[in-house]
């Protein structure tokens, strides 16, 4: 009943899904490795010191910088032998990998896992998180992706073992050409304790600008609508949703969102919702636990100004 859980690395520092992803695994089994695709054997050190890792599986290549999902996923699926379970976060990274390993193994993965209810029976959310479905699998192994606002981020403070594995890796068809990452100094937004999103009632770009100034007064990530993103107001980066990224921030402060499903189902696990928004019975309105029902303009003005 051993576990694997592939850990996402940029550069030597470890995702915050990638520590959702041991926890769970802890869950799951007492004997948990972690496996570590990288051009830099050095990266798997950080790995070694997270808590509930027993042995730390590295497969070092130059050809690892930057690895394609078909040459990640086949070399999983040879590793993955030793294992009955692997667990990754639910992050573009393992989304990638994880369903291509799946088709070479030939078993459907469970995506999106919120709960662990017992080695083989877990919980996830259907149709926008309007509801919990708990799932069964009957796979001899079993592939999972978890919500990293659903599981505690495992912390360091342990001491595993590294061992580099001699694995062949498979060429490529594909050629890594460039990375083009968005910078910032604010919060990251998947990790920020606080959160300033704006929607489509802002009007323009130029106004979305009201945003950002109040989150660097607030120390908060950005966030914003799919409508905020589709007209243009900010890059796709800073959705929130169902298609963009799932948060459970301490604070959600929503400005000129309305509330769609998609929208909710990305922060509906937020400690603290507030909304300001001139419709007092927008979906948004009706979840939070503080409304501010009034021009957005002047109200985040003030806020800024007074912050």
């Amino acid at each position: 009943m051993s576990a694997l859980v592939l850990i996402e690395l940029h550069g030597a520092e470890i995702s915050a899904n990638s520590r959702a992803a041991v926890t769970a695994a802890t869950q799951l089994s007492g004997a948990v490795d972690a496996l570590v695709l990288t051009n830099d054997a050095a990266n798997a050190s950080a790995v070694a010191a997270i808590s509930g890792v027993n042995t730390v599986k590295v497969v070092a290549d130059a050809a690892l910088e930057h690895v394609s999902a078909g040459i990640a996923s086949k070399i999983i699926a040879g590793v993955m032998s030793d294992y009955q379970y692997l667990v990754a976060g639910s992050a573009t990274y393992s989304k990638n990998i994880v369903p291509v390993v799946g088709a070479l193994l030939d078993v459907q993965p469970i995506s999106d896992v919120c709960e662990v209810k017992s080695p083989n029976t877990f919980a996830r959310p259907l149709y926008a998180g309007n509801i919990m479905a708990t799932v069964e699998s009957s796979d001899e192994k079993i592939l999972l992706t978890v919500r990293a606002t659903s599981f505690d981020h495992a912390e360091d403070g342990g001491s595993a073992a590294i061992e580099e594995l001699s694995v062949d890796v498979p060429e490529s068809n594909s050629t890594f050409i460039s990375l083009q990452e968005s910078q910032s100094e604010r919060p990251e937004l998947t990790t920020a304790d606080r959160i300033v999103s704006g929607g489509r009632g802002l009007g323009s770009k130029e106004n979305f600008g009201l945003i950002e100034q109040l989150a660097d007064k607030l120390d908060a990530a950005v966030g914003a609508s799919r409508a905020a993103v589709d007209a243009g107001f900010i890059s796709n980066d800073y959705q929130v949703g169902q298609t963009g990224k799932v948060v459970a921030p301490k604070l959600y402060m929503a400005v000129g969102i309305s509330g769609a499903i998609q929208h909710l189902a990305g922060m509906k696990d937020s400690q603290v919702i507030v909304v300001i928004n001139n419709d007092g019975d927008a979906p948004m309105a009706r979840m939070a636990d503080l409304v501010w029902n009034t021009d957005l303009f002047g109200a985040v003005q003030d806020l800024i100004d007074n912050a």
